[in-house]
């Protein structure tokens, strides 16, 4: 199974996409399935889940914390607290895994990670499409195989055309769980960027 685990939707407050657009087009492109991590709500992966007839959708949320952003994948329910440790405790009381998305990079909400972060969390992000340097995807990825978290991966994409840009390969589901998965794809171009931003504006 391939997978973008990280798609937003108009559900994010700086993103227009349609979640049946999102869908046709993951599945155009030959994926089996997308995590719709939205900014501060699950509201567009639960509704994914049920407009969903051939796409895997993992529910998730990406949260701005006080230290940073951090996702929450197959959550139940809606994450209420801001604070980092407490975000952290309820995204694993419903059983969901907490990761911390494009880590180290200095441009955007990231948490830059602790060596006692390891004990509250579950993975991070260890490829971001749109990290404007390599160095940050390679700090992730270092810090993943050091403490053997569960690495992740997705395209961070705002516009159908950044979907698919990065993501997973998994044989199950759950195999994201257990940290059985391969990461596919690379960073998305700066001119792709610059039409993914300027799109967001006029669309």
């Amino acid at each position: 199974m391939k997978l973008d685990l990280h798609v937003h939707s108009k559900y994010s407050f700086d993103c227009k996409l349609e979640l049946s657009l999102i869908l046709k087009y993951a599945e155009k492109l030959g994926l089996d399935g997308v995590g719709i991590v939205d900014h501060g709500t699950m509201k567009g992966g639960e509704k994914a889940k049920k407009i969903s007839n051939n796409m895997e959708i993992v529910v998730g949320a990406e949260i701005l914390t006080d230290r940073g952003e951090v996702i929450g994948y197959f959550l139940n329910e809606e994450i209420k607290t801001r604070n980092f440790l407490d975000v952290c405790d309820e995204i694993k009381a419903q059983d969901g895994i907490v990761v911390l998305p494009h880590p180290f990079d200095v441009f955007r909400h990231g948490v830059n990670p602790t060596e006692e972060d390891v004990e509250v969390i579950d993975g991070v992000e260890v490829l971001n499409s749109r990290c404007l340097l390599n160095n940050f995807n390679k700090k992730a990825q270092q810090f993943a195989f050091k403490h053997e978290l569960i690495a992740t991966a997705g395209s961070d994409a705002h516009t159908l055309e950044e979907i698919g840009h990065a993501g997973i390969i998994v044989d199950s589901i759950e195999d994201i769980r257990k940290g059985n998965v391969r990461i596919f794809g690379g960073r998305t171009g700066i001119l792709e960027l610059t039409k993914a931003k300027v799109k967001k504006i006029f669309i």
